[in-house]
């Protein structure tokens, strides 16, 4: 099962249980793989809903946190519970350790001497790590791992 007829199921199950929390974010999710098929190839991979979903996870809790920097704890509470549900689809990362290796392959196989290769190492990881690490948390390794070069 993919993860688009995981996600179908899921809403199924939502809308015959009459569970509005989980159907919201659920529909969320799909709008947006629907609005991607529509805009350009058609078909969505598992790897393009990896990434969509992790873009909702995160403005979710940039939201979260917005609301709750400003004082709204019920707005906040409904953007939690709906990054929650969101978190549930999102694929398993990568340890910092794991990243830190693949960072130190990657500027090795680069030959990156410095700061001014990060674009070239970073060029390497996004798209080997896309869906598996956070693209800040790479960053900052190969920033402090080029820094120490």
């Amino acid at each position: 099962m993919n993860f688009i007829e995981k996600l179908n199921a899921d809403i199924k199950k939502a809308m015959l249980a009459r569970d509005k929390e989980r159907l919201s974010p659920l529909r969320d999710i799909k709008s947006k793989l629907m609005l991607e098929a529509t805009s350009g190839n058609g078909e969505v991979t598992d790897a393009i809903a990896m990434k969509i979903v992790m873009k909702l996870y995160k403005q979710r809790m940039e939201t979260y946190e917005l609301y709750t920097k400003e004082g709204r704890d019920d707005l906040a509470a409904d953007e939690k519970s709906q990054a929650d549900i969101i978190n549930e689809y999102m694929p398993e990362m990568m340890s910092e350790d794991d990243v830190k290796t693949e960072v130190d392959a990657a500027i090795a196989s680069s030959g990156a001497s410095g700061p001014q290769d990060m674009g070239k190492v970073m060029g390497i990881l996004s798209g080997k790590l896309a869906g598996k690490a956070d693209g800040k948390i790479i960053a900052n390794l190969v920033k402090s791992a080029l820094l120490n070069k």
